[in-house]
């Protein structure tokens, strides 16, 4: 018994040690992402101007046909007045994608290639962390907010690798992702740490594999869908001033430049929210079903039941106004970040501020 306990604390420590390894070189790779935005500023990129103007420049405009007016006897040779309308500029669905953080920058890609490769090792430790800390409590490592906490950033890096892999122009992410991966593990090692122990009677159930590592999964791919709408936000307003015939600030045009285009990022942030929406129902349905199992009822009006539906209901409200014509667009948008919100509040607002039968968050 007491061997079994010393190889468990052991793993314990090892798990620690693993996750304070990917931290650092989460942090490696997070100064070279910045390496990429910098190095990727000195390029002039420019498309989406280019774009929303036809690509003419000024006085490239064919000339109109004169037109010859008779007064009396004599002729007179006018020209045709010049009419501009809206359309005859480019139109903002047509609009090119950015050419991403290093802006075309030779040593800014490379820099941008060495982050990945950084990130890539760092998610390796961050998995071998989170392995071992489930072979220290010899259960699902997910029983308290810690364990949660560091499995949440885990999956949330798994799928930014995978639309990697998937070939998809995602690298753009990676700079915000690191840096809430880095924000999320300092939390979880310094305000919500736990030490490893044995879960609460009513979490011992398959149930725990089922609901909350789906859970987890659903929050992580949200947390994409919420940085795409952020930046869609941010390019939405930058093509509008240019729309305007503003002339937005230059850091405002070196960064929201390289982005894809606010069509792509609003395509992107819903199929990702609309993807993930029917697993968190069933996410929702099987808390209501082990909650049965272990206390007798499918739904008591607990905080994170209720706060569970509150999130479920408010991507709902997302998908449906995207489907209406009067919602789309930044709207919808605002909703989807009302959405992700929820979803914040549904984990550590109510697992530190409520009571409730959900109260084992370990701090």
């Amino acid at each position: 018994m007491n061997i079994a306990a010393a190889t468990n604390e052991s793993l314990a420590e090892i798990s620690n040690y693993l996750i304070y390894s990917a931290m650092a070189v989460y942090t490696l790779a997070f100064v070279a992402h910045i390496a990429e935005w910098v190095f990727g500023s000195r390029s002039k990129v420019a498309r989406t101007a280019a774009a929303l103007s036809g690509g003419r420049e000024k006085g490239s405009e064919d000339a109109a046909p004169a037109v010859e007016v008779r007064t009396g006897g004599s002729t007179s040779v006018l020209e045709r007045p010049r009419i501009v309308v809206r359309s005859s500029s480019g139109r903002r669905g047509d609009l090119p994608d950015g050419p991403g953080a290093s802006g075309g920058d030779e040593q800014g890609d490379l820099y941008g290639r060495i982050a990945v490769s950084l990130t890539t090792l760092a998610f390796l430790l961050h998995v071998a962390g989170v392995l071992a800390r489930a072979l220290s409590v010899q259960r699902a490592p997910w029983g308290n907010m810690y364990e949660f906490s560091t499995a949440f950033s885990m999956v949330a890096v798994a799928g930014y690798l995978g639309f990697l892999v998937a070939k998809k122009n995602v690298r753009w992410i990676g700079l915000p992702l690191v840096t809430t991966v880095l924000l999320d593990l300092g939390l979880a090692v310094t305000v919500l740490y736990t030490e490893s122990d044995q879960l609460v009677p009513a979490l011992h159930s398959y149930w725990l594999w089922i609901h909350v590592s789906l859970a987890i999964c659903c929050g992580a791919l949200f947390y994409l869908g919420f940085v795409a709408t952020v930046l869609y936000l941010f390019r939405d307003r930058y093509e509008t001033k240019l729309l305007d015939g503003g002339t937005p600030g230059g850091f405002a045009t070196s960064v929201l430049e390289r982005l894809p285009s606010s069509s792509s990022l609003d395509k992107f942030a819903y199929r990702i929210n609309a993807a993930v929406f029917p697993f968190w129902t069933f996410t929702i349905v099987a808390g209501a079903i082990w909650a049965g199992d272990a206390w007798g009822r499918y739904w008591g009006w607990d905080p994170k039941e209720v706060w569970s539906f509150i999130t479920w209901v408010a991507y709902a409200c997302y998908l449906h106004a995207r489907a209406t014509a009067g919602w789309k667009g930044r709207k919808a948008a605002y909703l989807a970040l009302l959405a992700f919100a929820c979803f914040l509040f549904n984990y550590y607002g109510v697992n530190i501020f409520f009571n409730g039968k959900h109260s084992y968050g370990g701090v």
